[in-house]
């Protein structure tokens, strides 16, 4: 029993659709409080040129962030046929906790985690609930920490969540708001006598100069009424901080693996921003003198935004139920998960299917 693998998945995608021309009616500001000196038609058109987001998707007035992470663990938990009082953790990452439609105010006692388990009506006092704060590489952390407690032989098997209702924290002035979106992904590892599983994992803080490229602040509109907090981010900062140090990171995952670049069949990589992914991948694969193969990277973010630490579990999910036509896995491929985020940090699972 010495393979950690996933036995199931599950994610929930808002209803609501939040198109780009949506916003041709915001009023943008720069950090200094100035307005842009550019239409919005003009800021929309180059905003998807450069992030490849079309669209994105919103929940609904009625559900926190909560509720979102609990639809995607019951679908987990459905597709992997176990009894969910079996489980021996819940690990939910995200970044703001319950905020909801009507409050300014963050939500994150009791955990969001313990929340889930009451969802789940899991009387179990075994199953341990607890929340990890970890940026966008929330989830990928998540599942590194399920595989250290199943190798250290403290569980058998974990929930993983990544769930975020990014809609409620972003500044309707900031051009960056466009970004932003809400999901939930699931996924429930099991320690197992089956092949494969994860390989190899990296993780890395960057935090002597780096901490504050994603950071909390009041609206950059000089109308604003209050001095409420919404999340910011130095944009070019981060595309420059994680070309620089995501690609390493990864071969290292990928060389302490055992596998071969040629190997890897599918790279699931944070949904943040597509241009700043296909440079990630394209420098990854660059280190190994390599040229990017087609369709190794699927992509979601054009429909459904940044969700966050949501992104990868949801994507993977929507990967494997087969949203991806031409494109499939099977047992003993290899893939790896990727994330940059909020911290900052970095880390990579390789995994055998």
């Amino acid at each position: 029993m010495d393979n950690i693998k996933i036995v199931g998945v599950g994610s929930y995608i808002p209803d609501i659709i939040k198109k780009n021309e949506d916003f041709l009616k915001s009023e943008f500001f720069n950090q200094d409080e100035t307005a842009f000196d550019a239409p919005p038609e003009v800021i929309i058109k180059k905003f998807k040129a450069i992030t490849g987001i079309e669209e994105r998707r919103y929940v609904g007035n009625e559900l926190n962030m909560s509720d979102i992470a609990t639809f995607a663990a019951e679908k987990a938990i459905k597709d992997s046929g176990i009894n969910a009082e079996t489980l021996d953790y819940i690990i939910v990452a995200h970044n703001f906790g319950d905020v909801s439609h009507d409050k300014q105010q963050a939500d994150t006692v009791p955990s969001i985690a313990s929340r889930v388990k009451e969802k789940l009506q899991i009387e179990n006092p075994s199953c341990v609930a607890y929340d990890l704060l970890f940026g966008c590489p929330g989830w990928i952390e998540g599942c590194i920490h399920s595989f250290a407690f199943m190798k250290a032989g403290m569980a058998k098997r974990c929930l993983i969540i990544g769930a975020e209702t990014l809609s409620r924290v972003v500044d309707p002035n900031d051009r960056d708001s466009m970004i932003y979106s809400d999901g939930a992904g699931a996924t429930i590892f099991e320690n197992t006598d089956s092949s494969g599983g994860i390989l190899a994992h990296k993780t890395a803080t960057y935090a002597k100069t780096e901490a504050n490229y994603i950071y909390f602040d009041k609206s950059f509109s000089p109308k604003r009424e209050d001095d409420r907090a919404y999340i910011k981010m130095y944009g070019r900062k981060i595309y420059n901080f994680a070309l620089s140090k995501v690609p390493e990171a990864m071969k290292s995952c990928l060389e302490e693996s055992g596998k071969s670049i040629t190997d890897l069949k599918k790279i699931f990589i944070h949904q943040a921003n597509e241009k700043m992914d296909e440079a990630i991948v394209h420098r990854f694969f660059k280190l190994f003198d390599k040229e990017t193969p087609l369709d190794i990277m699927p992509m979601s973010i054009n429909k459904l935004g940044n969700s966050s630490v949501a992104t990868i579990p949801t994507l993977y999910d929507m990967f494997l139920k087969g949203d991806f036509e031409h494109e499939s896995l099977k047992l003993g491929d290899t893939i790896m998960f990727a994330s940059v985020g909020a911290g900052m940090n970095i880390n990579a699972i390789v995994y055998e299917i």
